[in-house]
């Protein structure tokens, strides 16, 4: 198999980081990564990636053609390759929020050709690079053959889900934005840690390492979070004194509201 990422930026960087790490490829050249600034490719190129700055030279051969580059030059981009991209052999991946289905389709359309390609809406997060990646996986025109391929490729880089494109936008609040969600709760708590008398450093080791078990004890147990919350609790305990506090201060609201300003909803 052989993938090619357009756009060496943070986020098809950080997916080209999680393909050379998952395993797919037997070897590095598998992989193309092509951007217009040489310079982002040179950590790539010094890896056995094959690199070049032309677009339609990148989707040659390839199997998968991933487009990860701003919303607002997709359309460019997709523009560029289209006449380069074999719809009888290819797939295409396009991680940009807020592109539609039928925007990819109408860049998409060839005069000589009255099909398309199949493609996928992907939303991954930048945990990817390390394989821990939420991704959110819409095909158009695939078979289930084509998608469960797709979806097995995703899961070698984390988790993904195959979904509808009218919960993309929910979708990507929820992992996409939700890292940085995530991590700022990790940075509040750390500074919390510091004020209780602990050195920063390790302050952020104890926040890590505790929200890293939280996480790791749900997936293994597949419990409720409540019922767990409900076994560290004790009656006139400091957890429910802390997580009343919490509460008082509004820190579910705020969470929540946090997720609907993301997708645009007050």
């Amino acid at each position: 198999m052989k993938i090619t990422i357009i756009g060496a930026g943070a986020m098809g960087g950080a997916t080209a980081e999680g393909i050379l790490k998952s395993g797919i490829l037997d070897t590095p050249s598998q992989l193309c990564v092509a951007d217009a600034m040489p310079q982002a490719l040179e950590h790539f190129k010094s890896q056995g990636v094959r690199t070049t700055t032309s677009n339609t030279e990148a989707v040659r051969e390839a199997d998968i053609v991933m487009v990860v580059v701003k919303p607002w030059i997709t359309e460019t981009v997709i523009s560029q390759i289209r006449d380069s991209l074999d719809y009888s052999t290819q797939q295409l991946i396009v991680i940009a929020a807020g592109i539609t289905a039928d925007n990819i389709a109408s860049w998409l359309k060839k005069d000589t050709m009255p099909a398309t390609l199949p493609f996928y809406l992907v939303i991954p997060n930048i945990a990817i690079a390390v394989l821990n990646s939420m991704t959110f996986i819409v095909p158009v025109g695939a078979s289930a053959e084509q998608t469960a391929a797709i979806s097995g490729l995703f899961n070698k880089m984390g988790r993904s889900i195959v979904t509808e494109e009218r919960l993309l936008a929910a979708g990507t609040t929820l992992a996409s934005c939700g890292i940085a969600y995530a991590m700022r709760y990790i940075r509040a708590s750390v500074e919390g840690g510091v004020e209780l008398g602990f050195k920063a450093k390790d302050a952020e080791t104890i926040v890590e390492q505790t929200v890293k078990g939280a996480v790791e004890l749900l997936q293994a147990t597949q419990a409720h979070p409540e019922s767990m919350i409900d076994q560290v609790t004790t009656p006139g305990g400091v957890t429910i004194k802390g997580l009343n506090e919490m509460e008082h201060a509004g820190f579910t609201s705020a969470v929540i509201r946090g997720l609907k300003a993301g997708m645009g909803k007050s």
